[in-house]
């Protein structure tokens, strides 16, 4: 089985399986580690357990501005005590996927995403430029400094939509502070698909909807970080790039199903027609925006 094989078969469980539901209400909005689960015991203020060992955010914490004071308070202790680590000072929307296009029921610290296992969604671009050979793909390494994947290779530009941005607004920034792309250069930027993560990680569960974008770019613009969360950046021949997906734990598992999907869509590297595939990227031949999880 090959990189790209790997990935696709592990990349959604839809079981969670040795995870908690934490609840607001009758919603569960994410899953957690019995052993996260057990150090949220020491805030019984905030939470509940019941018998089954879900975490339950207390009933007394009524709208969302309540809910999401008291999660900053837990949250700041449990990385002050080393249980949440990778602070970020950003905060997400924590919603009921079942219901959607409803409010917001809470914000939590984003460094906390994966420890509470909520939905969370990113916007990443595959940054793509002609050459004599051909088009090649901007690849950017990633920081030794970041909290999670650091070093490893991943898309021209990726990160969360926070609390307070829209997707848009969120490519705009990103574009600028990983890749030193201006607005009016971002705004090129096309919809490829909404994919779907659901995987254990080291810091919980990564619950994530991704928002793809393709943008090409004239063979005389170079993409400069700003920010000091990319180390350098690569033009790759295409070949060059699937040789990495098939080789396996080089680029981030994100980027490498950003990268899929680009393939699929340009019908260089056909998307298999598996249980897996179709829960990441939606039915096969599925159009820009379709998979919507």
């Amino acid at each position: 089985m090959d990189g790209i094989a790997r990935l696709l078969e592990s990349a959604y469980d839809a079981a969670a399986p040795g995870f908690l539901p934490f609840r607001v209400g009758a919603a569960t909005v994410g899953w957690v580690r019995p052993a996260f689960a057990q150090a949220l015991r020491r805030f019984p203020d905030a939470f509940n357990h019941d018998a089954s060992g879900a975490v339950h955010l207390d009933a007394r914490l009524r709208d969302p501005d309540a809910r999401s004071h008291a999660l900053a308070a837990v949250t700041r202790e449990l990385a002050t005590s080393g249980v949440i680590t990778g602070w970020r000072d950003e905060i997400y929307e924590v919603r009921d996927e079942a219901q959607p296009g409803q409010a917001p029921l809470l914000t939590i610290e984003r460094a906390a995403a994966r420890a509470f296992g909520i939905t969370s969604r990113a916007v990443h671009v595959n940054g793509v430029s002609g050459t004599a050979a051909g088009p090649a793909m901007w690849i950017a390494r990633r920081s030794l400094s970041k909290a999670i994947d650091p070093g490893m290779l991943d898309n021209m530009i990726g990160g969360g939509v926070p609390a307070g941005l829209s997707m848009r607004e969120t490519l705009v920034k990103e574009a600028w502070e990983e890749a030193g792309l201006t607005a009016a250069q971002a705004a090129a930027a096309r919809a490829g698909r909404q994919l779907r993560i659901r995987r254990a990680v080291p810091e919980g569960l990564q619950s994530e909807v991704i928002l793809v974008h393709d943008l090409e770019l004239p063979s005389a613009v170079v993409p400069r970080n700003t920010d000091g969360e990319v180390s350098e950046f690569q033009l790759l021949p295409i070949d060059a790039v699937i040789d990495l997906l098939r080789e396996g734990g080089k680029i981030t598992p994100d980027a490498s199903l950003v990268i899929l999907d680009w393939l699929d869509r340009q019908g260089i590297l056909p998307l298999p027609d598996t249980p897996a595939a179709r829960a990441i990227f939606g039915p096969p031949g599925a159009p820009p925006s379709a998979a919507t999880p």
